[in-house]
């Protein structure tokens, strides 16, 4: 039997219901709490997570329709999912601000929380945020990658991702790919950016540190200048021979998160 990831071993998961949705959340460390919103797959894990546990109360919540989470019936665009994470943290006790990070689609999310509160936000990262249409620096469209070409869209180094990836992929595996694929498509497959983020993103006052890849095939680094014009006092770092998958590449991404936040 093969060894459990690092992640698997530190994180714990506990399980809360939110206006009806069973909803899966990982948490370790001690601290003030950072909260990581993930992207539009979990296959890789959350190793790059857990150094954050040295200084954070960290915790890792599966969005409904991913991991061990359960579906939103009538999900309807990305506000849901800010309306079901203030219920949330609600639930959670959150004594205070938290430190809010979102990598890819949770970018966007992560953006759009703060946008709508940022009172209750201490500091934001977003890592290869999605959700801002930026015209001379388009993304790629998803949903026209062949499924054997996506590692290589992910990541620079391919033996970075390999390992999360079986030979013979069983059928578990297969279904829950499909059902991620499912929900990103629900918010995404139309329109995979938000207009409003050009009017709002001003609302962001909080410090907000933006993370990006320089070797990213799927939201070109390029677009981190867009996100800073927006976000007043937004510092952007990136990082060498890294793909959209930056926390998994960069252990100097990892690191910088961590500086920043604390």
């Amino acid at each position: 039997m093969a060894d459990k990831p690092n992640w698997q071993k530190v994180f714990k998961q506990e399980f809360h219901v939110v206006n009806g949705v069973k909803t899966a959340v990982l948490r370790a460390g001690h601290g003030d709490p950072l909260v990581f919103f993930h992207g539009g797959g979990i296959f890789h894990g959350f190793d790059f997570a857990v150094p954050w546990t040295e200084h954070f109360d960290v915790v890792i919540p599966y969005h409904p329709g991913f991991g061990d989470s359960g579906d939103i019936p009538d999900l309807g665009d990305m506000h849901d999912y800010v309306l079901h994470y203030l219920e949330l943290f609600d639930q959670l006790g959150f004594p205070g601000k938290i430190r809010l990070v979102g990598f890819s689609m949770g970018g966007w999310m992560a953006a759009e929380f703060a946008m709508e509160h940022r009172r209750r936000v201490e500091k934001l990262v977003l890592i290869a945020p999605a959700g801002l249409r930026v015209q001379e620096h388009p993304g790629e469209d998803l949903f026209r990658i062949p499924p054997e070409q996506m590692p290589s869209y992910l990541v620079h180094d391919l033996n970075v991702i390999l390992p999360h990836l079986p030979k013979e992929p069983d059928a578990d595996f297969l279904a829950a790919r499909y059902r991620e694929s499912t929900t990103l498509a629900r918010i995404m497959w139309e329109k995979p950016f938000s207009i409003r983020m050009q009017q709002w993103l001003f609302r962001i006052n909080v410090p907000t540190l933006i993370v990006w890849g320089e070797n990213d095939r799927i939201l070109p680094v390029a677009q981190s200048q867009s996100w800073a014009k927006l976000i007043g006092g937004a510092v952007v770092k990136t990082f060498s021979k890294a793909g959209h998958l930056v926390l998994d590449e960069s252990t100097t991404a990892v690191r910088a998160v961590s500086d920043f936040l604390t």
